[in-house]
């Protein structure tokens, strides 16, 4: 089945679609053509049935969107929010987002929800909303778009005079379960959803990094990890000195488990105003120190810091900024240096 969808009202130059042959990092100039697909559908993926009696309740699994390219590569890319799956399908002006610019390099695209979070919101556990007034001014202070409501930080890859922008980016949130328990209840679904779609780079934005890492230590599908803006990582029992987890971990594992992650390239991309946040400059200092551990330890991990490659604005979410195209030639380089952009054999 061909499927072809039109995205005219991409605005920035993207890459050229992938059945061109051009390079997966090729800019594209003038109007984007149709992304022609073979195939898109959806799943779900892992969960557990709770049963009363003769009643049951299928819950606590991950809902996977889907699209498959025409000349797909070898590698899909795996992408895992923490906001919404919204992040992924746009940028902040309503431009083309990250799905669609991989899509048109050739890469399958899988969006995930994990466990009780959007699509997949039947939990085996009761849970709450709670209607907090204040969450769009956190949001905007935790994004980084400025360090206080209205107060744009000079730059922002954000389109600041556009309103409608700031508005749709607010409402395009799930409601988020941060605890370690919730991490590995999502990793268990993760990793059979991975066991269907086979090799994926994980593509992860916030406490989703922290997800992946224990998927790939649950699942040998898991070819390489870029988590963008990573809050909380997996340590080694060896490196516990008995503090308390935080909502975004440390998740402390075996050593022999942690070895698991020296076994595939790991990317920490970070963004701009870091030092502007005593939260993330302290989550990129951990960042820094996982990096450490990892290589010492055998593995291939590297920390990307955007201003350092020209970037300069980016959020807390770089990958739905205006020059996310930018952002997404870094991640088709760092795809390349890795073997993992090789198209599928005929």
């Amino acid at each position: 089945m061909k499927i072809s969808a039109s995205l005219a009202g991409a605005t920035l130059p993207l890459a050229l679609f992938a059945a061109s042959g051009v390079s997966a990092a090729g800019p594209l100039r003038g109007d984007s053509p149709p992304i022609v697909l073979d195939r898109q559908g959806s799943f779900e993926a892992g969960g557990a049935v709770r049963r009363e009696g003769a009643k049951s309740l299928s819950c606590d699994h991950g809902h996977v969107e889907f699209q498959i390219p025409s000349r797909p590569r070898s590698t899909s890319l795996f992408l895992w929010h923490s906001s919404s799956a919204a992040v992924w399908e746009r940028r902040w002006d309503g431009g083309e987002g990250y799905r669609d610019i991989f899509l048109r390099r050739g890469f399958p695209v899988y969006v995930w929800d994990g466990p009780r979070v959007g699509r997949a919101n039947y939990g085996c556990e009761d849970y709450t909303y709670r209607a907090v007034p204040g969450r769009d001014e956190g949001s905007f202070i935790a994004w980084r778009f400025g360090d206080a409501p209205g107060q744009w930080f000079a730059g922002v890859q954000f389109p600041t005079d556009d309103p409608t922008a700031l508005q749709q980016a607010m409402r395009a949130r799930y409601d988020e379960f941060d605890t370690v328990a919730n991490a590995q209840l999502e990793s268990d679904a993760a990793a059979e959803a991975l066991a269907r779609i086979g090799p994926s780079v994980l593509v992860t934005n916030s406490a989703g990094g922290l997800r992946a890492m224990l998927t790939a230590i649950k699942s040998d599908m898991a070819a390489a990890i870029v988590a963008y803006e990573n809050p909380g990582f997996v340590l080694p029992e060896s490196e516990n000195r008995g503090v308390a987890p935080g909502p975004y971990g440390p998740a402390y594992v075996s050593d022999a488990e942690f070895q698991k992650l020296t076994r595939i390239p790991i990317q920490l991309v970070w963004g701009d105003n870091i030092e502007k946040s005593a939260t993330w400059s302290a989550a990129y200092k951990q960042s820094e120190a996982f990096v450490r551990l990892v290589n010492a330890r055998g593995g291939k991990a590297e920390l990307l810091h955007l201003p350092a490659r020209g970037l300069h604005g980016n959020t807390h979410i770089p990958f739905a900024d205006l020059n996310n195209a930018a952002v997404a030639d870094l991640l088709a380089e760092f795809l390349h240096q890795n073997g993992l952009d090789r198209r599928k054999a005929k």
